[in-house]
């Protein structure tokens, strides 16, 4: 109770309640604007939170990270484009019921279910973390070594369908985070006797030019455009309420939230589909998911805004992100040497429980805005997407400048961007990068820190966690390669039918 008392003292000094209003309200508003999404909003803020206490700036982060995607489900509703890419699956049945008049009812019921799962996701975590504090000692760097590992291959097996382009990109931001001086023998690594390579490729730059850069550089050029949306009238508040009716649905789409979030590498995507799924399984119409189903639209969203509150749990327990967004989080703890991993839950529980409350009055907060601003926020949608564009391009290359005052680093991350454009030109991911930048960093530090005491590779599964973690790998990495068999000769068949037939 003491912890909780302290958590609540830190999280009610201004600096931090200003944050989370700047953070939760920012959030809601980049995710409305089609385009824009959280990880350039935070990659652009980035910077600019090292300036800040720890609590302070993970709270502005978190607030645009937890907010937006209440934010993004206003234009996936009404003109059938998701404001962030999680909301994809909310334009199913949320156009369908705007197309049908029920333009209100949708944006209720998914602001509701948001609300319900990230109260959810957040109570859960909190009477989680007392046995946090227990279980996280018991990793020491074999193990950390070994959970950096399996989170590399979750998220290259998340990507299906493009998991040999993912193994590719994470190598790739290996290979990236390891430019620069070593840090124990200081020798150099890939620098070519360049000088400006010495230091390495600073991640914050990476950040900005892949998400922020490329993404102004889309918006440039590509034809101008503002979308158009009719605004709603009626009691958000009563349209919220009906919630209540699918409760079952909405809690369900919670626990896969917090399920999948936990999980490094997998993340809002498939816990929603796994959500949508399981719900439409159990409807009692389930012919209507797709074509505007209430029941679909509270499994997505519910699902969706379950994960960020259980996505910090590998970060703050191990140091290990889950995804680009957590990864960027996680620099703002480097910078003021705040060291997320076992020792955080033993001996600053009280400023892991500030996050949680702030989280929870986070969601209060947006919740509340969102009653009484959708109208105003259906403007924000048709801002021009040019304009657009050329101000994320302008804020990028101030958030990049102002890191060391190097024009290099602006160099830099626009040579990233335009890389950025190419993948997402050629539809491929640009997480794997991010991810692998930061898990090979973790991945580099533990496995050297643990060799000391590692005389072959049997002493890597001498103790539970570690070997529980190799079984989690092998058993994964098996079912990943049987499934992808079983596709293979799917295919090879189906290819055949026709010559069959032919015959």
């Amino acid at each position: 109770m003491e912890t909780i008392i302290q958590a609540v003292e830190l999280m009610f000094s201004w600096p931090v309640l200003v944050a989370l209003l700047i953070g939760s309200i920012g959030g809601v508003v980049i995710g409305a604007i089609p385009g824009v999404g959280p990880a350039v909003a935070i990659a652009i803020l980035l910077p600019a939170t090292f300036s800040m206490e720890p609590l302070v700036g993970l709270t502005l982060l978190l607030g645009i990270y937890g907010s937006s995607m209440y934010g993004g489900s206003l234009p996936a509703i009404l003109i059938n484009t998701p404001g962030t890419a999680v909301n994809a699956l909310t334009t199913y049945d949320g156009y369908p019921m705007t197309k049908r008049g029920e333009a209100l009812r949708a944006l209720g019921l998914a602001y509701g279910a948001s609300f319900f799962g990230a109260v959810l996701s957040i109570l859960i975590l909190i009477l989680l973390s007392p046995v946090l504090a227990k279980v996280a000692p018991m990793f020491g760097s074999r193990e950390i070594f070994l959970a950096a590992l399996l989170g590399i291959i979750l998220v290259i097996i998340a990507h299906k369908g493009q998991m040999a382009a993912a193994g590719m990109l994470a190598g790739l931001g290996i290979l990236l985070q390891s430019v620069g001086m070593e840090p124990v023998n200081y020798t150099m690594r890939y620098t070519f006797g360049l000088d400006w390579l010495t230091s390495g490729l600073d991640l914050i730059v990476v950040v900005l030019g892949l998400f922020a850069l490329s993404q102004a550089f889309q918006l440039i050029v590509e034809p101008d455009s503002a979308p158009d949306a009719q605004p709603v009238s009626g009691s958000m508040f009563r349209a919220m309420c009906e919630i209540w009716k699918y409760r079952r649905t909405a809690a369900t789409g919670g626990g896969f939230g917090v399920l999948m979030g936990i999980i490094p590498g997998v993340g809002e995507f498939t816990a929603q589909f796994l959500s949508y799924t399981a719900a439409r399984k159990r409807s009692k119409t389930p012919e209507m998911f797709g074509r505007g189903s209430p029941e679909g639209l509270v499994a997505s969203e519910s699902a969706n805004n379950a994960v960020p509150a259980a996505a910090m749990i590998p970060l703050l327990a191990l140091g290990i992100p889950g995804e680009a967004l957590t990864a960027m989080m996680l620099s703002v703890f480097y910078v003021h040497n705040v060291v997320p991993g076992p020792g955080l839950f033993q001996n600053q529980l009280d400023f892991v429980y500030a996050l949680y409350l702030s989280l929870l009055l986070l969601n209060v907060i947006v919740i509340l805005w969102m009653v009484v601003s959708s109208n105003l926020l259906i403007r924000i949608i048709r801002i021009p997407t040019r304009f657009l564009g050329m101000a994320i391009l302008v804020l990028s290359f101030v958030g990049v400048y102002s890191l060391r005052n190097s024009a290099m680093d602006c160099m830099i991350a626009a040579g990233f961007g335009v890389f950025g454009l190419i993948l997402k030109r050629l539809n491929l991911p640009t997480v794997p990068i991010i991810l692998g930048m930061v898990l090979g960093g973790i991945m580099e530090v533990k496995l050297r820190a643990s060799m000391g005491r590692i005389d072959s590779l049997l002493d890597f599964v001498n103790r539970p966690i570690a070997a529980l973690l190799v079984l989690a790998i092998i058993v994964i990495v098996g079912q990943s390669i049987r499934t992808s068999i079983r596709d293979l000769r799917a295919r090879h068949e189906e290819s055949n039918k026709p010559h069959q037939n032919k015959a």
